[in-house]
């Protein structure tokens, strides 16, 4: 788990360079703030199944039969947690997997909860199957329980001085710089920095 980092899409990207040409599938899932509370983890993991499907030139025999087995039982129906979580059993114990989400703290805590349990059956399954999380301080503990002896944690915060080179450079590219005086820009260069290095 890595927390307080806004560059997950990076780190995805170096992720997939890596995993080219190694038989190894990355998978990632990116919230969005303003729709945290309709994140549930059938549409989390759903839309990472997808991926892992559309992302195989030739599915692989075995994976077909689950497929047609699990889309049988649910032919008509949108597919459930449980049936989405067989199928990501069946592909992620078959290849090596790299999961990746961003922002879990952006889902309510029943839905974390759900995927957090969903991803624990999945590396029971999968043992070589790695997964890759952000989120706040907050919910290191849950994750911690819920993947128990799984978990390496990685707390990330902003350094100050990256933060105030990063304000200055944005206040360098300002367009009205005359709307702007030296108390001002002292302003924001303080509070800013003091601000995030608590989030």
């Amino acid at each position: 788990m890595l927390t307080g980092c806004n560059d997950s899409s990076l780190v995805v990207d170096r992720l997939r360079d890596q995993a080219k040409g190694q038989n190894t599938t990355v998978t990632y899932y990116y919230s969005e703030f303003k729709v945290g509370k309709e994140l549930t983890a059938t549409a989390i993991l759903g839309s990472m199944l997808k991926q892992m499907i559309n992302g195989m030139d030739v599915i692989p025999k075995d994976i077909s039969r689950g497929l047609k087995k699990q889309l049988s039982t649910i032919y008509g129906y949108e597919p459930q947690l449980v049936d989405i979580v067989k199928i990501l059993q069946l592909i992620t114990s078959s290849q090596p997997t790299i999961m990746c989400i961003d922002d879990l703290d952006q889902c309510v805590g029943a839905q974390r909860v759900r995927i957090l349990d969903s991803l624990k059956q999945i590396l029971e399954k999968s043992p070589s199957t790695r997964i890759f999380i952000t989120g706040g301080p907050h919910v290191r503990a849950e994750i911690k329980e819920r993947l128990t002896g799984r978990v390496i944690s990685l707390p990330v915060s902003p350094d100050k001085g990256d933060i105030i080179t990063y304000l200055r450079a944005r206040l360098a590219e300002d367009e009205m710089p005359d709307a702007m005086d030296e108390g001002l820009e002292a302003d924001i260069l303080e509070k800013i920095p003091e601000n995030i290095s608590g989030m």
